[in-house]
């Protein structure tokens, strides 16, 4: 397995246009005569659309950035792939008023992902779009084995080190972020992103193509943790979720199912668990 340390925060020619842009502003105060001009950085917005093959599959409004890991990331949360090796290359090409995503699948897969049917278009990080009928909500393979446990000196270091993190949030504060983190809660990698199930697909496509073992550490979110969230988690194969707001009724279902341990409304000092305290190491307590 490749180190996870070898992740990088973003690759040459993948990115793409600029994932942030500067504009012009005028601040009005109430109680003054005249505005002043500044600037403030905006998040770059823009539709990509997701091929498989030559078959438009989805729309999605992302931060064009870390593209190739949103490929394999929303692969394999979306059910299309159930392996990084399953796809064969991944391209971005100009497309009418933004970004095509060509994603080259194995035949065999091809083959069984054009046998589905299913088609979402976009918003921003829309999860479940497009599916017709509750039976056919995505559910995540059952986890091989227990999952390690993780300190909450891990994760008060793992929230410090996400801020420190998130260089396009600080610029612009619009942007989600997730990360993965090691047990001693130092990050392997961290992707952002306008859109929450867009930065989580990029940082699961990050592991994948690095290789690294869901058991070696746990998921931080800044957003709230939602049915989807779970999902995408669960299909990764994490055992610990963490977020920074808080999760839906639903997401907290979803994780004890899963068996997975969900922390929510983290903060530096508290957190709060929802599900599998028994992950949890406590002041005082013994691995």
């Amino acid at each position: 397995m490749a180190d996870a340390a070898r992740i990088s925060d973003g690759e040459e020619g993948v990115n793409g246009p600029a994932t942030a842009i500067r504009v012009g502003t005028l601040v009005v105060a109430y109680d003054a005569p005249e505005a002043q001009p500044d600037s403030r950085a905006l998040a770059v917005e823009m539709p990509v659309n997701v091929v498989y093959g030559t078959v438009p599959y989805a729309v999605m409004m992302t931060t064009p950035a870390d593209l190739e890991d949103f490929a394999y990331g929303f692969s394999l949360t979306e059910g299309v792939i159930e392996s990084p090796d399953e796809i064969r290359g991944v391209s971005v090409e100009p497309g009418e008023g933004g970004l095509r995503l060509l994603v080259d699948l194995a035949p065999g897969r091809l083959r069984e992902h054009l046998a589905r049917k299913r088609a979402i278009s976009g918003r921003t990080g829309c999860g479940v779009c497009g599916v017709e009928d509750l039976a056919a909500l995505p559910t995540a393979k059952a986890r091989s084995g227990k999952g390690p446990q993780v300190t909450l000196t891990a994760i008060q270091a793992a929230l410090t080190a996400l801020s420190d993190r998130q260089t396009l949030n600080r610029e612009t504060r619009a942007v989600h972020a997730a990360g993965w983190a090691h047990l001693d809660g130092s990050l392997a990698a961290v992707r952002e992103d306008v859109g929450r199930h867009n930065a989580l697909d990029k940082c699961i496509g990050a592991l994948l193509r690095g290789g690294v073992r869901p058991d070696e550490g746990f998921l931080v979110i800044t957003s709230r943790c939602s049915f989807e969230m779970a999902e995408k988690a669960a299909t990764l194969g994490a055992s610990v979720l963490v977020a920074i707001s808080a999760p839906t009724s639903l997401a907290i279902e979803r994780a004890r199912c899963h068996d997975m341990t969900l922390c929510a409304i983290a903060r530096s000092d508290t957190l709060t668990v929802f599900s599998g305290r028994e992950r949890l190491l406590l002041a005082g307590e013994g691995s």
